[in-house]
């Protein structure tokens, strides 16, 4: 598949992934939007103002102001030398927080809207500034819709709703398992090997992410529990998840899909 319809495609699955948190969202009281979300210590509104501050930062990106951005995101109140990408997404929410739901949802509305735009007119292979360095805009996307995915989760979990296993799990796993590299690097930790993933998505269909040669460790098991294991959203041993090789367990701890 070209990297322009794999770029449409991503695009395409971001914007339905927004629609699914719209539909959470829309109607919500005050009551609702103050329930407690799947992220610890953050509200529904907390969550999606944080969609909102960094849909806000990927717009940046794609219009090439985004140093002036996060250099703003890294100094919210509160903040400490060293402190690392977690602790600036509390404060930054902590510092908005307070604003009425209406507001952050209009501004998460906005902001969603206008990255989903600006990068849509990039080229897919153009790079553009992130938190861990320069990404393709393909990659960018990507991760944004990744984040839109836990993010919704995270806000169903709270209204009671199950999970939704869709087809927009795939580039989200593909993802996880293109940066383990990354993920084990950024635990300074180095992979024995390359490591395959087989999963099996929402429809029973085998979804496969292979290397060029052997692998050295493999995963296999459901894409939506591999897709929530990456996402930090619950423990390996809770899945049915199954890995084998030299790095087995290190992958299933450390895998995951954003910075």
């Amino acid at each position: 598949m070209q990297p322009t319809q794999v770029f449409g495609d991503i695009l395409t699955a971001l914007a339905e992934q927004d629609d699914e948190l719209d539909g959470l969202l829309a109607g919500l009281d005050d009551a609702g939007w103050a329930r407690p979300s799947r992220c610890p210590d953050w509200s529904i509104c907390d969550v999606v103002l944080h969609l909102a501050q960094t849909d806000e930062m990927a717009l940046a990106s794609a219009e090439r102001r985004f140093t002036d951005v996060v250099t703003e995101f890294g100094r919210p109140p509160g903040a400490q030398p060293g402190a690392n990408v977690d602790d600036l997404a509390g404060l930054a929410v902590a510092a908005g927080r307070g604003r009425p739901p209406a507001e952050v949802y209009q501004r998460w509305r906005q902001a969603a809207a206008a990255a989903a735009k600006a990068l849509a007119a990039c080229e897919p292979g153009t790079r553009v500034p992130w938190v861990s360095g320069e990404l393709s805009a393909l990659t960018l996307a990507t991760t944004r819709l990744a984040e839109h995915w836990i993010h919704t989760g995270d806000v169903a979990e709270a209204l009671d709703r199950p999970p939704v296993a869709t087809d927009r799990l795939r580039p989200i796993a593909r993802l996880a398992w293109r940066t383990l590299p990354y993920a084990f690097a950024r635990s300074g930790r180095t992979l024995s090997g390359p490591v395959a993933v087989r999963l099996t998505g929402p429809g029973r269909e085998p979804w496969e992410f292979t290397p060029d040669e052997p692998a050295a460790t493999t995963v296999t098991g459901p894409a939506l529990d591999f897709c929530l294991v990456a996402a930090r959203r619950v423990d390996p041993s809770a899945t049915a998840l199954r890995a084998s090789g030299p790095d087995a367990a290190a992958v299933l701890e450390l895998v995951r899909t954003f910075a």
